[in-house]
C-alpha cells in the first residue's frame, strides 16, 4: 500500500514518495509503468527550472537519492530505471546552471556520484551530461576529468609491487570521458593531440571527420576517414562498427568533392575486400545487391545453411529478401524466415512484432513457391522450441492457423463495412 506525503515536506517531494512507493519491490514486468510515474512527477521538477531553478536543483537530488534508495527494490533487466536517473541528473545539471550555481561545484558532485555508483545507474552518463553542460559548465567538468586523468597517467608501481589497477580504470575512463567531452565542444584540436597520445581507434578517426564535415572541410575529413579505413582493417578480430561507418561516409565524401567514379570504385573495393576473406556472408550479399548480381546473390543464398542466415543481421537478410521475393520465392522465404527465427531465437520481446511479418512473409513465399510443407515444417519447429514465449505464440499461433494479420479484413474493407458500402455485386 503507498505511503501518503509526510507532512511539511515540498508538495512535490510528496509526489516524489509517493511515485516511489517505498517497500515495494517492482519486478521487471511493471518497470516501464513505474517510471512512467516517476517522469510523470519530473515533469512537474521540470517546470520549476525557469522560475524556481534553485528549488528545482533541490527537489532533483532529492529524486535522485530516492532513486538510488528504491532501486535496492527494483528488478531492471530493460534498463528504465538507469535511463530515468540519466534524464535527472541532466536536468539537475540544466537547473544548476540556471540558478547561478557554481560550474566547478556541480563538476565534483557530478563526479561523486559517478563514483560512488554501485547500481550502474550513472553508466555512461557524461554522455549526455555533456549535451546538458553549458560551455563553463563542460569546460570545468573537462579540467576535473583531465587532472584525474593526468593523475593516474603518471601513477606507477614501485619495483615489486603489483599494478595499480585502479589508477590503470581512472586512467581508461577519464580518456573515454575526455573523448566525450571534446566531441560535445568539436575540439578538433584536443580531441586528435589526446587520441595521438592515448592510442587512436577507427571510431575516433570518424568522429573526428565527422566534426571536420560539420565545419565544412570534407578534404581533412576524408583524410581521417581513409586513415580509420586503414586502422579498422589491421583489426584481427575483423571489421568494427566504426569500420562500415567510415566506409559510408567515404563514399559520401568522394561524392560530394565530385569523385564519384572513385566513390563506386572504393564500393567495390570493400566489399570484395570482404568478400574475399571468404568468411564474411554480409559482404557477399551487400556486394551482389549493390553490383545487382541477382544470380550470383541467389546462388549464395542457395547454398548458405539456414544457421547461417539467422546469424546475419537484417540489415543484409531484408533488402536480399526483397530483391529474391519475386523471380526466387523460395530463397526469399528462407530469408524472411531466418530473420523471424533470430527475434525469437535471441527472445527480443520488444521486436516480436516484427518476427510476426517475417514469418507472415515467408509464409506467402513458401505457398507461392508450392512449397507449403516447408511452412508446415516451419511451424513444427517453432512449436516445439519456443512454445513457453507466450509473448509470441498467440501471435504466431494466429497466423499459423491464417486466422492472423494474412487473414484478416483491411482497414479499408473493416471501413467499408462499418460505413455499409456496398461492394458492386447484383444482390438480387
Amino acid at each position: 500500500m503507498k505511503r501518503k506525503p509526510r507532512r511539511g515536506a515540498d508538495p512535490i517531494e510528496g509526489q516524489m514518495e509517493l511515485a516511489l512507493n517505498p517497500g515495494a519491490f517492482i519486478p521487471d514486468r511493471e518497470c516501464f509503468s513505474f517510471v512512467s510515474g516517476l517522469e510523470e512527477v519530473a515533469a512537474e521538477v521540470a517546470k520549476l527550472i525557469t522560475t524556481d531553478s534553485a528549488r528545482a536543483a533541490t527537489l532533483y537530488e532529492t529524486f535522485l537519492a530516492g532513486c538510488y534508495e528504491k532501486a535496492e527494490e527494483f528488478h531492471d533487466s530493460s534498463g528504465y530505471l538507469g535511463q530515468f536517473v540519466g534524464d535527472l541528473i541532466c536536468q539537475w545539471i540544466k537547473a544548476r546552471q540556471a540558478s547561478g550555481a557554481d560550474a566547478d561545484e556541480t563538476a565534483i558532485r557530478l563526479l561523486a556520484w559517478m563514483d560512488n555508483d554501485p547500481y550502474a545507474l550513472c553508466y555512461a552518463v557524461e554522455k549526455d551530461a555533456a549535451k546538458a553542460f553549458n560551455e563553463p559548465g563542460l569546460a570545468a567538468f573537462e579540467r576535473r576529468i583531465r587532472a584525474r586523468f593526468e593523475a593516474a597517467a603518471a601513477a606507477k608501481a614501485r619495483p615489486g609491487e603489483p599494478p595499480i589497477h585502479d589508477k590503470e580504470y581512472l586512467r581508461r575512463r577519464g580518456s573515454e570521458i575526455l573523448r566525450t567531452i571534446y566531441l560535445a565542444q568539436k575540439n578538433s584540436a584536443a580531441y586528435p593531440s589526446h587520441a595521438n597520445r592515448t592510442g587512436i581507434t577507427a571510431q575516433d578517426c570518424h568522429a573526428l571527420a565527422a566534426m571536420l564535415l560539420a565545419r565544412r572541410k570534407p578534404e581533412e575529413a576524408l583524410a581521417w576517414v581513409e586513415r580509420g579505413i586503414a586502422l579498422d582493417r589491421e583489426n584481427p578480430h575483423g571489421r568494427t562498427s566504426a569500420g562500415y561507418d567510415l566506409t559510408r561516409l567515404h563514399r559520401e565524401l568522394l561524392t560530394r568533392l565530385g569523385r564519384g567514379n572513385e566513390a563506386i570504385e572504393a564500393a567495390w573495393h570493400e566489399k570484395a575486400m570482404d568478400a574475399a576473406k571468404g568468411d564474411d556472408l554480409r559482404s557477399h550479399i551487400e556486394l551482389f545487391i549493390e553490383t545487382k548480381e541477382m544470380k550470383r546473390l541467389a546462388e549464395l543464398v542457395r547454398g548458405t545453411t539456414d544457421q547461417a542466415l539467422e546469424h546475419l543481421s537484417h540489415y543484409a537478410t531484408e533488402p536480399a529478401a526483397e530483391k529474391l521475393e519475386k523471380a526466387h520465392p523460395d530463397l526469399s522465404a528462407r530469408l524472411w524466415r531466418a530473420q523471424g527465427m533470430r527475434i525469437v531465437s535471441a527472445a527480443k520481446s520488444e521486436y516480436y512484432d516484427a518476427a510476426l511479418s517475417n514469418f507472415e512473409r515467408a509464409r506467402r513465399c513458401y505457398v507461392r513457391a508450392g512449397l507449403a510443407a516447408e511452412w508446415a515444417n516451419t511451424v513444427c519447429q517453432i512449436r516445439v522450441s519456443h512454445r513457453r514465449k507466450a509473448g509470441f505464440m498467440s501471435g504466431f499461433e494466429a497466423l499459423a492457423a491464417r486466422h492472423g494479420r494474412a487473414s484478416q479484413p483491411s482497414f479499408l474493407e473493416r471501413s467499408k463495412t462499418r460505413w455499409g458500402v456496398r461492394d458492386g455485386r447484383d444482390d438480387s
